[in-house]
């Protein structure tokens, strides 16, 4: 190694170095069943060489689509050990959203849990990149002990592809955003840089998805030695005696703090729960002093887009407290010191402090591409900086906040709903006009879709046709929360297009106190 060359692991390797110092101690815990660092670790390697059997080749694309899981954490780490790219797909989507996932990603195998495996069954003969159909039956376990423990060697670059994730599009079709191994490894090191140092021995409690928001916090608890504890759905009660008894870290979308502290779950000892990440959603002052209530001094926000995150992030120090010049409890977080955000004005020059504009991002585990969109990138990776299309400003003592969004995304329980989505499958319907989808505040959900449907005289769907075909077509959690059906036109612009802002403003008054966060 070269005089001031830096030092900096492939996921593979940093995942290894840690089970080498923690072999013995609990890594895994999924149902009742316990796995050492160790035993974790053969379980992967066993999948990466069943995966290679298979005549799959290192950098290939795996698509996965499963709840938390053993057999999540097994997928997790053959893709690292086998140098494979991990593509996790969202099990609330559609099977259609599944299809374009795998197949603008040219994806080579879908590792499957049997309960969906309906819903991708028949790719195989749909995608021409898709080879294999991997269905984890209930023999997987047999399967897999078939397969060698030996770890394959791997020649692996760090500036190669180890991760895609997808994030919406404003045509409403998934962008998929390809993450390196240098990438990924800045990602995790800044998702945990403002929580209590983890430490050997710590739990992380997974009751989201890792395929989602809750996969941040998976690999820094692995690197410290902690244990991750996966959890298939999130429930009030069984979380709350898991935070109790376990305590350590977890990731929570507003949704959860706030269905924690509505439902009838009873406040418990949490004085082992060392940080809850908040993020990916919406969330209202009154939200966050209800769980601050609930939990105690524990909550930490992170802020960022899935192409540069996190870029901002703050404590409960720093949350909750007065400031003169600022207001923290409205702030999304203050800049974090390896990440850079610039308030832009129309033509992309940066604004002073106060200034309302688009917000720009930069980190050091930002994409450099956004897969297969060679224009998109031109448009939304400038000069080294991501352009986000939140509108928000930044004050004098550096705390971030988001006043709009410069695109009409919804974001639902921490998931991204893109407006046209929804219009297309709407404007299909017979008696259907014209339709504008919005985002509505939510209590719970911090935003729900909306869709005022301008109808034909005696020919208008009912309201139930419209959620249902929602529902049918794009995935339960992308259907209407409410349906407006109007004969009066929609208000337009002078050039004739439906001004949807118009629309928004009848849902989000100047009194609302939903405020605009999350990654």
């Amino acid at each position: 190694m070269g005089k001031g060359e830096k030092v900096m692991l492939n996921v593979s390797a940093a995942l290894k170095r840690a089970m080498e110092c923690n072999q013995n101690r609990i890594a895994i815990v999924a149902g009742d069943v316990e796995l050492t660092f160790e035993e974790a670790w053969k379980r992967g390697c066993q999948l990466a060489n069943a995966f290679l059997d298979m005549g799959l080749q290192p950098g290939e694309k795996i698509a996965v689509l499963e709840d938390n899981c053993l057999e999540a954490s097994d997928f997790f780490l053959a893709t690292a050990i086998g140098n494979f790219v991990r593509v996790p797909l969202y099990r609330r989507n559609s099977a259609l959203a599944h299809s374009h996932m795998i197949g603008h990603t040219d994806c080579r195998a879908v590792v499957v849990s049997e309960e969906y495996a309906h819903e991708v069954s028949a790719f195989k003969d749909e995608l021409e990149c898709l080879k294999h159909v991997i269905v984890r039956t209930g023999n997987y376990e047999e399967w897999l002990a078939k397969q060698s423990d030996i770890e394959p060697i791997l020649e692996i670059d760090i500036n190669q592809p180890h991760l895609i994730r997808h994030s919406g599009g404003t045509t409403g079709r998934s962008k998929g955003m390809q993450f390196s191994h240098k990438q990924w490894m800045r990602t995790c090191r800044d998702w945990s840089f403002f929580l209590p140092r983890m430490e050997a021995g710590d739990y992380g409690i997974h009751v989201g998805p890792i395929s989602h928001g809750s996969g941040y916090l998976f690999m820094p608890i692995w690197l410290a030695g902690g244990c991750n504890i996966l959890v298939k759905k999130f429930d009030p009660e069984i979380f709350a005696n898991l935070l109790e008894t376990h305590g350590g870290f977890t990731f929570a979308v507003p949704t959860m703090l706030s269905d924690m502290v509505a439902s009838s779950t009873k406040k418990k000892d949490f004085s082992k729960l060392r940080g809850i990440m908040v993020s990916g959603a919406p969330i209202s002052p009154a939200t966050a002093l209800q769980a601050r209530d609930f939990f105690g001094e524990v909550l930490y926000q992170l802020y960022g887009q899935t192409e540069s995150v996190p870029v901002a992030g703050m404590g409960p120090k720093e949350w909750f407290s007065d400031v003169p010049g600022s207001e923290p409890l409205l702030a999304v977080g203050k800049i974090m010191p390896y990440s850079a955000i610039e308030i832009r004005d129309d033509n992309n020059n940066p604004l002073p402090a106060g200034e309302i504009g688009e917000i720009a991002l930069k980190c050091e585990g930002q994409i450099t591409e956004i897969l297969n969109e060679p224009e998109l990138t031109k448009e939304r990776l400038v000069n080294g900086w991501v352009l986000s299309g939140d509108v928000g400003k930044i004050d004098k003592n550096g705390y971030v906040y988001l006043t709009d969004r410069k695109d009409d995304m919804i974001i639902s329980g921490g998931f991204n709903i893109w407006p046209a989505e929804l219009e297309n499958v709407i404007s299909s319907l017979e008696g259907v006009r014209e339709v504008a989808v919005i985002a509505e505040p939510h209590s719970r959900w911090g935003e729900v879709p909306v869709a005022v449907v301008v109808t034909l005289p005696g020919k208008s769907p009912s309201e139930e046709d419209i959620i249902s075909a929602c529902k049918v077509q794009l995935g339960s959690y992308k259907r209407p929360g409410r349906v407006i059906l109007q004969e009066d036109p929609l208000p337009r612009t002078p050039v004739g297009k439906i001004q949807r802002k118009a629309v928004r403003e009848l849902f989000w008054d100047q009194d609302t106190d939903i405020h605009i966060s999350g990654a």
